[in-house]
């Protein structure tokens, strides 16, 4: 017997970015595990960045919901032009750089948006959705977040109807980076908690993306938690070639907090000191980079061995990452992120590109790396291990040998991943 699953997210095609693509994904394979999934998404969404390749995951034959949804984002940049987008974006400059306006802007976003600037749609979506399961006869809703404010979407629906809630976490409520640098005043940080707490205990099971984060909400929550991470699904069969310089790529946002001064010193370093090297090497960026890192990365004398790509599309980057010599995967350096798994992390395991991990010590995504043999790992104070790492893959770029030997790599197929989500909506 099919069950039917409705899913309220927010982001969906054509946005684009990482959170869009793991419901694109388990709504594409669920049909497969007898499962038919619904889908409720906002009709006049203001998403930061859009890449409408990814609506070829999407079937004709899925149901999508929409609804209008109310964005304070529009006004916002009436107001603060390009800054309110940043911000949207995650692209929060350091306190010292941040001008007056920015700083009411944050201060305004974290206080007086709880738990986001999605709230709006909290109560229209509850009363649409409650008529809708009632006449649909639907048993079983799944929220994802963030934004978390859906998460409330699946707190009143759950206080109405007898439903199975689940509640999915692509990444962490409370603890992720960014909360701290939304100026909060005590009892903003305190309705913040307590809404997480409600969620976490109310929804009758909890899906998350990493070991770390599921230990972490363990400590609030008795209710089941699955750990189901990001993965990749089939990748393109068009033949690359690889690129004929020495190229480190990097896929994605590099914001602020997530600047890797240790590898920018060494790359210098070995640009000064080795004529070779610096006639070889490029860095390539592809997606948002922000001031602060362009800035370091032109302070260690790379900047005629960079090459900026801006946002490209999900199929666009694909190809860059088999083009390229090294992938470059880069996390905050704290202990608070070490549960946050890029999702371009799995589409690397599978380009047969070496992978130059930097991270906080015992971060969840280097397990993975070590375990799938695809490349190496570093914490940000391993300078000397770092820079002979860099060299050895260097070498091997001279001998044309420069490969990886994966394993294991199937169980984080997207199908498998799914497949996994199905056994625990039948449970």
């Amino acid at each position: 017997m099919v069950k039917k699953v409705l899913i309220i997210a927010y982001y969906w095609p054509p946005a684009g970015g990482p959170g869009v693509q793991r419901w694109v994904k388990f709504v594409k394979y669920l049909p497969d595990f007898d499962i038919e999934p619904i889908v409720y998404i906002p009709e006049n969404a203001e998403y930061p960045i859009q890449d409408v390749s990814l609506e070829q995951d999407v079937s004709n034959n899925l149901r999508v919901l929409k609804r209008p949804i109310f964005e304070p984002l529009k006004y916002a940049k009436i107001i603060g032009k390009n800054k309110a987008k940043s911000i949207s974006s995650g692209i929060i400059k350091q306190q010292n750089k941040q001008n007056l306006l920015e700083r009411i802007m944050l201060y305004v976003r974290g206080n007086y948006f709880i738990p986001d600037a999605r709230k709006y749609w909290v109560k229209p979506s509850v009363k649409f959705l409650k008529k809708y399961i009632e006449e649909n006869a639907i048993e079983i809703i799944i929220t994802t977040g963030p934004p978390h404010s859906l998460h409330l979407i699946g707190l009143g629906l759950k206080k109405q109807n007898t439903i199975q809630w689940i509640a999915d976490f692509r990444d962490p409520w409370t603890s992720i980076s960014y909360h701290e640098k939304l100026k909060l005043n005590e009892k903003s940080k305190q309705k913040h908690k307590q809404l997480e707490r409600e969620v976490l205990n109310t929804a009758d099971k909890i899906l998350v993306t990493s070991p770390s984060t599921k230990a972490e909400f363990q400590t609030l929550t008795d209710k089941p938690i699955t750990v189901i991470t990001n993965g990749y699904d089939d990748s393109s069969k068009r033949k690359t070639s690889l690129d004929s310089a020495f190229s480190i790529a990097h896929i994605g946002s590099l914001l602020s907090d997530r600047n890797p001064i240790v590898l920018w010193k060494i790359l210098g370093e070995l640009v000064h000191e080795n004529t070779n090297f610096s006639a070889d090497f490029v860095l390539k960026l592809a997606g948002t980079i922000s001031n602060d890192v362009l800035e370091s990365i032109k302070n260690n004398g790379l900047e005629n061995n960079i090459k900026l790509y801006g946002y490209i599309p999900h199929n666009e980057t694909l190809e860059l990452q088999k083009n390229s010599q090294i992938l470059l995967l880069i996390t905050i350096d704290s202990k608070k992120t070490k549960g946050i798994i890029p999702g371009k992390l799995f589409e690397y395991l599978v380009s047969g590109r070496p992978i130059l991990g930097i991270g906080a010590e015992q971060a969840d995504f280097k397990e993975i790396i070590l375990k799938t043999n695809t490349g190496t790992c570093f914490n940000y104070n391993n300078d000397e291990s770092l820079k002979k790492q860099i060299l050895k893959y260097y070498e091997l770029y001279k001998q044309n040998a420069l490969k990886t030997h994966p394993i294991g790599l199937n169980q984080y197929h997207r199908k498998e991943l799914t497949g996994k989500l199905a056994r625990t909506i039948k449970q």
